[in-house]
C-alpha cells in the first residue's frame, strides 16, 4: 500500500482526478441536457434528424478518444493531453453560444474530447503500488465524479437554458470546462511523474505485446456494451423527448423544469454507490467475488426492466405521473452501476504496460458504436407508438444481458491464466 499522504483514505492524485473529471462531465452533461431541446426548440431541427444529430455527436465525442489515446501514449504523454483536450472542449462549449458555429461547435468539443477522455482514468492504476487492495474500488470512487457533474450540470445549465436563454446554459458549459483545467494544473504534485510526461523517447517506439485472449475477451465485451449502449443512451434523447410530452411534471409549487429529470441518474449514483460498495466489500470478504462479465450481464438486465416499465406506462396511457419517471431512473441505474464502471475498471485492468490510455480509449470506442446505433434507434420514436418503442429498448438491453452471460466461463479462465502468469513472473 502507498505510503503517500492521503485524502479520504485513498492517494491524493486520485482527489485531483475526480474533480477534473466532476468538472470536465459537467460541462458535457450541461451540454448535452440542452441539446436535443436546443435543436428541436430553437433550431427547428426535425425529431428524427436531431436524433441522428445527437447520436453522431456522441459516437464522435467517444471516438476520437481512440486515437486521442495512441497520441497520449506515444507523443503527447497524459498531462499534455489533459490540457490540450480540455482547452479545445472549452472553447467548443463557448462556440456553442452562436447559432451559425453549432456544427463546428460539436466538432470542436469532440476533438477535444479525444485528447482528454482516455487520459484521465488511465493514470489511476498508476496512483496505486501493485496489490494494493484500494484500486478495486477506485474506478467506483472515481465513477461517482462523473455523476457529480452530472447531477449538477441539467440544474445549472439546464435550468439557465430553459428559464433564460440556450446559449446562457451552454457557456455555463464552457466555465465548467475552465475550472476542470483549473484544478488538474493546480493538482500536478499529487499525480505520478509518468502522468506528467511521455513515456517513449522521440523517435523510439516500444515493442508492446496484447496478448491475443484477452484482445478477444475485450471485444466481446465492448460488442455487448455496444448493444447495451444502444438502449441506454436514449435517457438524453427520446426519454428526454417523452419528459417533455408524456410526463405530468406539474406539482403543487409549479411545474418541474424538464431537464431536471436529467439530474436524477447521477443523483441517485451518488446515493447508491456507497451502499453497493459495501455490499461487494462484504461479499469479497466472504470470498463471494462476482466476476465482472456476470455483474455486467445483471446491470444490463436490471436496465433493460426499467424500460419495461415505460412501455407499460405508455399501454396505461399518457400523461404518466411524474414519479413514475424518477423510478425508471432509480432502476436504470442501479443496473447501470453494476455494468459501466465495472467495464471500465476491466479495461483499464487488463491494459499491457505502455498502452494505458489506448486500451481505455478502446472502451470508449464501444460508447460510440453504441451511441451512433442509438441515434439510429432514436429515429423509431417518430415511426412507432411509444409503448412498442419503449418494449424494443428493453429487448436490446436484454440481448446485451444475454451476451455478457455468455462471455462469462472465457472472461474467468483469461482472468485466471493472467493471474497464473503474474505469480510466474513474481517467482522469476
Amino acid at each position: 500500500m502507498t505510503r503517500e499522504p492521503t485524502w479520504f483514505g485513498q492517494p491524493r492524485g486520485l482527489t485531483i482526478l475526480f474533480l477534473t473529471n466532476m468538472w470536465e462531465q459537467f460541462s458535457y452533461y450541461g451540454m448535452r441536457a440542452l441539446l436535443v431541446y436546443y435543436m428541436t426548440k430553437q433550431l427547428l431541427i426535425a425529431q428524427g434528424t436531431a436524433s441522428i444529430i445527437f447520436g453522431v455527436y456522441t459516437a464522435c465525442a467517444y471516438f476520437t478518444p481512440i486515437i486521442g489515446g495512441v497520441i497520449a501514449d506515444r507523443l503527447l504523454g497524459k498531462r499534455r493531453a489533459i490540457v490540450i483536450g480540455g482547452s479545445i472542449m472549452a472553447a467548443g462549449h463557448f462556440m456553442m453560444t452562436f447559432e451559425p458555429l453549432f456544427y463546428v461547435a460539436l466538432a470542436t468539443i469532440a476533438l477535444g474530447n479525444g485528447l482528454f477522455l482516455p487520459s484521465l482514468p488511465s493514470q489511476i492504476d498508476d496512483l496505486y503500488a501493485p496489490g494494493d487492495p484500494r484500486v478495486g474500488w477506485a474506478y467506483n470512487v472515481y465513477y461517482v465524479g462523473v455523476n457529480i457533474g452530472g447531477f449538477l450540470a441539467p440544474l445549472i445549465c439546464g435550468t439557465l437554458g430553459e428559464l433564460y436563454g440556450w446559449h446562457w446554459g451552454f457557456g455555463a458549459a464552457g466555465i465548467g470546462m475552465l475550472v476542470g483545467l483549473c484544478i488538474y494544473l493546480w493538482g500536478q504534485r499529487y499525480l505520478p511523474a509518468q502522468a506528467l510526461h511521455p513515456r517513449v523517447e522521440r523517435g523510439a517506439l516500444p515493442q508492446v505485446r496484447f496478448p491475443r485472449e484477452i484482445f478477444l475477451l475485450l471485444a466481446a465485451i465492448a460488442l455487448a456494451v455496444t448493444v447495451f449502449r444502444s438502449a441506454y443512451e436514449q435517457v438524453g434523447n427520446t426519454v428526454a423527448l417523452w419528459a417533455d410530452i408524456g410526463v405530468d411534471r406539474t406539482t403543487p409549487v409549479g411545474t418541474i423544469p424538464m431537464t431536471w429529470f436529467q439530474a436524477l441518474n447521477p443523483l441517485l449514483v451518488m446515493v447508491m454507490t456507497p451502499p453497493l460498495l459495501a455490499i461487494w466489500r462484504n461479499r469479497a470478504a466472504a470470498g463471494r467475488i462476482e466476476r465482472p462479465a456476470r455483474k455486467m450481464a445483471l446491470g444490463a438486465a436490471v436496465v433493460a426492466g426499467a424500460y419495461v416499465l415505460l412501455g407499460l406506462l405508455e399501454l396505461a396511457g399518457s400523461p404518466s405521473h411524474w414519479s413514475w419517471l424518477a423510478a425508471f431512473f432509480v432502476v436504470l441505474t442501479f443496473g447501470e452501476l453494476y455494468i459501466l464502471p465495472t467495464g471500465l475498471g476491466l479495461f483499464a485492468r487488463l491494459a499491457p504496460a505502455g498502452l494505458g490510455a489506448t486500451t481505455v480509449a478502446a472502451w470508449y470506442l464501444a460508447t460510440f458504436a453504441g451511441s451512433l446505433a442509438a441515434g439510429l434507434v432514436g429515429t423509431l420514436w417518430s415511426r412507432v407508438d411509444h409503448s412498442t418503442y419503449f418494449f424494443l429498448l428493453a429487448a436490446l438491453g436484454g440481448i446485451a444481458a444475454l451476451m455478457l452471460r455468455a462471455i462469462d466461463p472465457f472472461e474467468r479462465v483469461v482472468e485466471e491464466r493472467r493471474l497464473h502468469d503474474k505469480v510466474d513472473t513474481s517467482a522469476v
